[in-house]
């Protein structure tokens, strides 16, 4: 590619940027959102979540199921979730799922040496 498609490249792709970012911005006010559709975006946060972190539980590296109580990652999050039930706050619940994720890791570890 020669320099100046480079630059033309780069602009276009800044300008496609600003103009998907902007649009609701500058839209916003004319669009409005039926009352069921804000109802369901409502629970966008929650299922990007949990895209992100189910993999991350269910899956080892090689990208097989996981499923075995030696999966630290799965205790883990089945004790967070059992923690936020009963507690009801995020922030406790993320210390407590990752104290119990360091706690499993480290007996998993020291517990398999002779």
């Amino acid at each position: 590619m020669a320099d100046w498609e480079i630059w033309v490249v780069i602009v276009v792709l800044a300008l496609a940027t600003a103009i998907t970012r902007s649009g609701f911005w500058l839209v916003g006010h004319k669009v409005s959102i039926p009352p069921r559709i804000q109802d369901m975006l409502r629970y966008a946060p929650a299922c990007a979540l949990a895209a992100i972190i189910g993999p991350d539980l269910l899956l080892d590296s090689a990208g097989n199921a996981h499923l075995e109580l030696g999966n630290p990652k799965l205790l883990a999050g089945i004790a967070a979730l059992g923690f936020y039930l009963w507690r009801r706050n995020m922030l406790q619940t993320i210390v407590f799922g990752m104290l119990a994720f360091t706690l499993l890791r480290l007996l998993h570890v020291f517990g398999t040496a002779p």
